[in-house]
């Protein structure tokens, strides 16, 4: 989970991966940043999010994210 917050600072190092709920919903992360995250989930892990599963509800916290990355990786 380090490895993944690390990628996601990358994206973008002003918010607080480790405790933010609410990445979305508050508004913390635009559509370009979510686009660079799936973009880098695909790079990093070799992972496809299909359109379906690119919801807030999947993106609103980095526990949430790397829970449907793991998912993912296992289908």
């Amino acid at each position: 989970m380090d490895e993944f917050i690390g990628h996601l600072k990358e994206i973008r190092n002003d918010v607080d991966f480790e405790n933010c709920e609410e990445l979305v919903t508050g508004g913390f992360l635009s559509s370009l940043d979510i686009i660079q995250i799936v973009a880098m989930i695909h790079s990093a892990y070799d992972v496809t999010i299909p359109v379906s599963r690119i919801l807030p509800s999947n993106f609103n916290s980095a526990e949430k994210l790397w829970e449907l990355v793991e998912d993912l990786i296992d289908d």
